[in-house]
């Protein structure tokens, strides 16, 4: 079993997710902040990015696994995996830069959202093929 579409992304999200994890950890040493966010509002902010990221990420690159495996075109692979890596970045940028809602978090989710049910039907529908 070949799967280069989902490897591509999931390396590149693993990246992503590694520079995020390392800023919460650089914000821990800094603030001395061992656990939590000691009350840092913008720290709670870089955690929350970091959590995210880890909440929606892996249910839907197992979905863009799944689907590579059940050979559904690669076009629409390559546009869930780019929607899901742009709106990942797109929402942990908003999150860490801004207080509340910013474009970047609704264009993050909504690029996360789009990925996700894109993928999730695809899976569904590979029952009809």
């Amino acid at each position: 079993m070949h799967t280069p579409i989902t490897a591509f992304y999931a390396g590149l999200l693993g990246i992503l997710f590694l520079y995020l994890s390392v800023l919460v950890i650089k914000g821990r040493f800094s603030k001395k902040i061992p656990l939590g966010n000691g009350g840092d509002h913008h720290f709670q902010q870089v955690i929350r990015a970091h959590g995210n990221f880890s909440e929606y990420t892996p249910i839907v690159l197992i979905l863009l696994f799944v689907a590579e495996v059940n050979l559904s075109p690669p076009i629409i692979l390559h546009l869930a995996g780019t929607a899901l890596l742009s709106g990942r970045f797109l929402h942990a940028f908003g999150l860490r830069r801004h207080s509340g809602s910013s474009w970047q978090r609704i264009s993050g989710m909504l690029l996360t959202f789009a990925s996700l049910i894109i993928l999730s039907v695809m899976n569904i529908l590979v029952l009809y093929r």
